[in-house]
């Protein structure tokens, strides 16, 4: 190969590379825009973890990514605008503020599963009979989500407040910034009880046990709906529908979670 030749092959190769460059990086911002993204409350990441992959196998070519937080924390996301199309909340309260705020579209909004909440217990520690008994110095600390952004600790406050309990324990209590984080700190023994949904406290058996069931006044239910910023309505709907299905409700079910009464 002479000079000149060799000189054309390299001044071709200097087009193709950066052209290559350029069509790699357009396709791998194709694909991230084509991502369905999920903003679901905590409790839900193992069955929504699950109910995703199932998604992505019975619609070929999608992808879901999932952004799990408090409910109160996700919405305060969604309102500073971080891009999502899809929003699970643990709380009907949470969603009216989204309805409120015109941040989803209320015809795709469906209640989907419910859910129950707990007080827990470490397994090897005392296991209170009553609510009451929290009030006994054995219970130093009491995790609990925080009420002000997290469905299970208003859901607890609700509880405690409604026994006349909720001043005496004050002191005593531990807040998460989640309801997982709540059973973390049971399941760790830095907290010698704590209120969690039984979805979750399934998810530790080998280190806390459920104590009681905690009554609310309010049913513990879970709305879903698509958000109006979403740039992909069309798929947004799809996922809300296939989480309404009967395989997904199956594997709602698998993992604690109940169906929603009228």
């Amino acid at each position: 190969m002479n000079v000149a030749m060799a000189r054309n092959l390299a001044r071709r190769a200097a087009r193709i590379v950066p052209l290559a460059l350029m069509l790699l990086c357009a396709a791998t911002a194709t694909a991230r825009a084509e991502d369905l993204t999920v903003s679901a409350a905590a409790s839900l990441t193992n069955a929504f973890g699950e109910i995703g992959k199932a998604y992505e196998v019975a619609h070929p070519g999608s992808h879901v990514v999932f952004n799990f937080a408090a409910s109160d924390v996700l919405l305060k996301q969604i309102e500073q605008g971080a891009p999502a199309d899809v929003f699970a909340s643990a709380d009907e309260a949470t969603m009216d503020r989204a309805a409120a705020a015109a941040h989803v579209d209320a015809s795709t909004r469906r209640d989907f599963a419910a859910n129950t909440l707990v007080l827990i217990v470490p397994t090897t520690g005392a296991t209170p009979a009553r609510l009451a008994d929290l009030k006994a110095e054995s219970y130093k600390h009491i995790a609990i989500g925080n009420p002000d952004s997290v469905p299970a600790g208003r859901y607890a406050r609700q509880a405690l407040s409604e026994v006349g309990l909720w001043d005496g324990v004050q002191s005593k209590l531990v807040q998460a910034q989640n309801v997982r984080q709540a059973l973390d700190y049971v399941a760790r023994g830095e907290a010698e009880a704590g209120f969690v949904y039984a979805t979750d406290a399934a998810t530790q058996k080998a280190n806390v046990t459920v104590a009681l069931t905690v009554p609310t006044s309010t049913q513990v239910r879970y709305p879903i709906a698509a958000l109006k910023s979403s740039p992909h309505a069309a798929q947004a709907r799809a996922f809300i529908d296939f989480v309404l299905s009967s395989s997904a409700q199956a594997t709602l079910r698998q993992y604690g979670f109940s169906s929603t009464k009228p």
